[in-house]
């Protein structure tokens, strides 16, 4: 079965992404001994939970319109279609190597990298006319993320 994406889908999805988000940050500080890293850390959940706040909030904002179904779906199986997607592709069923800060910002890295590519592929799913465009904004914010994790991880370098 194909499904078009609506733009409320999506948003859910980013919702659970960032939980799982800041999951991965918050298992990641538990394995640091530093506490400068583990307060690092622990800020990155907060912002992933703040994250999942706004998309909560820019999801509550979007037009009947965005929100309509694209296909005939009685029994709701396209949000669990998506929240399954959302947990298995970029922070969940990752090995998290938390042998070292570096390991960890690197694997970190990598995830919101991952994170990109899904909400670009997404932006393909989702028509023009069901919120294509407010996708831009959770692109931007991951791109955040990876600026700040790769500037820390320059810091580690030096």
């Amino acid at each position: 079965m194909s499904y078009d994406f609506n733009a409320d889908d999506v948003f859910e999805m980013a919702q659970q992404m960032e939980r799982n988000g800041g999951k991965f940050y918050r298992t990641a500080a538990d394995s640091t001994q530093d506490s400068v890293n583990k307060e690092f850390l622990l800020e990155l959940a907060a912002m992933e939970d703040a994250h999942e706040e706004t998309f909560k909030a820019m999801r509550a904002e979007i037009s009947g319109l965005e929100k309509a179904s694209t296909v005939f779906d009685p029994e709701d199986e396209a949000a669990l279609y998506l929240r399954a997607l959302a947990d298995t592709r970029v922070f969940f069923e990752k090995e998290i190597d938390v042998t070292s800060m570096k390991q960890i910002l690197k694997s970190a890295i990598e995830a919101e990298k991952d994170s990109i590519v899904f909400y670009l592929g997404m932006q393909e799913a989702v028509p023009q006319k069901l919120g294509r465009a407010r996708l831009d904004h959770i692109i931007k914010e991951e791109m955040g993320h990876i600026k700040l994790l790769s500037r820390k991880l320059v810091e580690l370098k030096s």
